[in-house]
């Protein structure tokens, strides 16, 4: 099968995606109670925030949600949680999938429930993509993530977002794990973002060397890599992540805010120079953690980005938009 012709970039991309799970993205290993502060924060305050700046800013996001945050509510069929759900075998969550899903509600388990975040993000003023990043987090690029269950899984994600309206386009992998395109393609995707295109971040194992690379990379500011999109033989659009703003928990607290900024800039400058993409990517719990210099680190740049664009030479788009530049 030829391959279809990448989307012509005639300046520079700047391109966000968020990977919006509230306690999905990290109760298979941790439990509810580990992140509980920071899921409370992102949703008391972290997303009013982030709508403020892109509006602010005029960034047309893409907002790749978990799609059990879609919902409002959900109920156990005779005992079992989701049961149109094949599990997947992860090696280190022995229990059923759902074990920790409270088959409750938003006003009452406001962590696993996020409908009205979802509707919120739909009405900002400048214009949001709503992406997918699985029903409930399942890791796609893992060995006991069957097809199966990937396709029970996205055909759930898909019909909770249709319930509110919403086609979903671009894909993000849960743990950044790819897998499965061709059930992303099977259900209309179009888009999804690939690894960062660097050594340390290819393959399935995260060593202490692979941490280390990427931790200097981080620690000196090296440029970012700026992409491209490329077409999978199946039609689908990867367009690969440059950065991820780094959270400020654990060690890399001690990583100054200036050093992610310094990066950002160079990534920015590099697309804007090169007519590439710079794909900045995060999770909007962590914006949870020192709070302040995280908002303060995405406002500066968020205000760099603005100056290129004001100087016609970088333009910001969603992932979906990327999508649809040839067509």
């Amino acid at each position: 099968m030829t391959k279809k012709k990448p989307p012509e970039l005639k300046k520079g991309i700047f391109t966000i995606s968020l990977d919006f799970e509230l306690i999905w993205g990290t109760v298979d290993l941790f439990g509810v109670e580990n992140f509980r502060q920071a899921c409370e924060l992102e949703r008391a305050e972290v997303v009013d925030r982030l709508l403020e700046l892109f509006t602010e800013f005029e960034i047309p996001a893409t907002w790749c949600v978990v799609g059990h945050l879609f919902l409002d509510n959900c109920q156990s069929e005779e005992n079992k949680k989701h049961p149109e759900i094949t599990r997947p075998r992860h090696k280190w969550h022995e229990d059923d999938w759902f074990t920790h899903d409270p088959c409750s509600d938003e006003a009452n388990a406001p962590l696993f429930y996020g409908k009205s975040l979802v509707e919120k993000i739909l009405n900002n003023p400048v214009k949001q993509e709503i992406g997918s990043h699985s029903f409930s987090h399942i890791i796609f690029g893992d060995e006991g993530c069957s097809s199966e269950s990937a396709r029970t899984d996205i055909a759930e994600c898909v019909k909770a977002a249709r319930d509110l309206d919403v086609k979903l386009n671009s894909f993000a992998f849960p743990r950044d794990r790819v897998g499965h395109l061709d059930v992303l393609k099977e259900f209309g995707f179009t888009a999804y973002r690939g690894a960062i295109p660097k050594w340390y971040e290819q393959g399935e194992e995260r060593s202490v060397v692979k941490r280390l690379a990427h931790l200097w990379d981080v620690v000196t500011a090296a440029p970012p890599p700026v992409v491209l999109p490329e077409y999978e033989e199946n039609g689908l659009l990867n367009i690969p992540g440059s950065m991820i703003f780094f959270p400020m928990h654990g060690i890399r607290r001690y990583i100054p805010m200036s050093l992610r900024i310094k990066r950002a800039r160079k990534g920015l400058d590099l697309a804007a120079e090169q007519k590439r993409i710079f794909h900045l990517w995060f999770h909007p719990t962590n914006m949870a953690f020192e709070i302040e210099q995280m908002f303060g680190g995405l406002r500066a740049i968020l205000q760099y980005a603005t100056e290129l664009r004001q100087k016609g030479v970088l333009e910001t788009l969603s992932m979906s938009e990327i999508t649809g530049l040839n067509s």
